[in-house]
């Protein structure tokens, strides 16, 4: 179909044999069709070149078809997958996705407010997990209603959607799989002390070590905050401690390259005298050396579902906000995990 003029929402109909009005919903709530007639009015959009006029579209329907995106650290490469998951869920649905660093400033309702009264988004996907409780029973008193959801982080206490992963059942795989390979001496870097993610690796880990009955002591907890250098921080710990554990369990993929470069530098091969496992299963894991074992995450999945929440929230499909939807994890093992060393079990008591 050829068009001498700016296609109109009337040759899109009449292409794909419904209404106007049919049209319409499509393009601004399409869950409320059936397939078939979403294919068949995309059919026709692309075929006629129609476009959308958004300006106008929001200024008769008071909303930006935007979603905001607070995100702790866009440098961090882990985010980039969700991010991925939530924009093409969120594209699909003819919305747009706006991202911001949170991890600058304290962020505070009046800085989300500002977001939602400029009309620049019409929902939050907020990925961190330093967002204040209070502030955020602020904005979600604020009339008109704004729709939160979480991804990955979140925080206790927050009567809304979340969308996160296992991290207690990823935990409880990497001490299993050590405990299979005979070490019995376990050492844990965590996260940062204010971040959610960190409490739950670390609780589930000094939990199980202690169901299965290995040696678990204060010393061997370290500090960290999901970075290299808090890796490699804690190597010059280990390093200078007199007895070591034979395997270590971060709470990142980050600070295990860390943590396993500073061994490295000091003399300590990785894993033939200790292991070292991450969590999240980023890019780099599978060229680093040695490929690190980890715990993979569906973070792409965990993008979709959480604008899939969101979505349904905005469009009143939504009945069970307050309940978190847990996405599964599995181990991937690589190079970085071996046996205990021979010689550390000769000079076990």
């Amino acid at each position: 179909m050829t068009l001498q003029r700016k296609p109109k929402v009337i040759d899109v109909a009449r292409l794909s044999g419904v209404s106007t009005a049919t049209v319409s919903r499509v393009l601004n709530d399409p869950a409320v069709v059936s397939e078939a007639t979403r294919e068949a009015v995309l059919a026709a959009v692309k075929q006629t070149g129609y476009r959308v006029n958004r300006a106008a579209r929001s200024l008769r329907t008071n909303t930006s078809r935007t979603i905001l995106a607070l995100v702790p650290n866009l440098s961090n490469p882990f985010f980039s997958n969700i991010l991925s998951g939530l924009e093409r869920e969120l594209s699909a649905a003819d919305y747009s996705l706006l991202i911001t660093d949170s991890g600058d400033a304290k962020l505070t309702a009046d800085h989300i407010q500002r977001y939602v009264a400029a009309g620049q988004a019409d929902g939050l996907i907020i990925l961190d997990g330093g967002v204040d409780l209070q502030q955020l029973e602020v904005v979600q008193s604020a009339a008109p209603t704004v729709p939160i959801v979480f991804a990955c982080e979140w925080v206790e206490g927050f009567k809304g959607a979340s969308v996160r992963a296992d991290n207690a059942g990823g935990i409880r795989m990497l001490v299993d799989h050590l405990w299979q390979l005979g070490h019995r001496k376990f050492g844990h870097v965590s996260g940062p002390d204010t971040n959610v993610l960190s409490h739950y690796r670390q609780r589930a880990f000094e939990q199980h070590v202690v169901d299965l009955g290995g040696e678990l002591r204060p010393e061997w907890i370290l500090p960290g905050d999901f970075s290299i250098a808090a890796g490699k921080h804690a190597a010059a710990q280990v390093i200078n401690m007199p007895e070591k554990p034979t395997a270590w369990i971060c709470a990142s993929d980050q600070i295990a390259f860390g943590l396993i470069a500073g061994l490295t530098e000091a003399g300590v091969r990785v894993p033939a005298d200790v292991s070292v496992t991450g969590f999240d299963n980023i890019e780099m894991t599978e060229v680093f050396n040695p490929p690190l074992t980890t715990i993979h995450q569906h973070r792409n999945k965990m993008g979709n579902e959480a604008a899939r929440r969101l979505l349904a929230q905005l469009h009143d499909y939504e009945t069970e906000v307050n309940t978190p939807t847990v996405m599964p994890v599995y181990l991937v093992e690589r190079q970085s995990t071996g046996p205990v060393s021979k010689k550390v079990e000769m000079c076990s008591p």
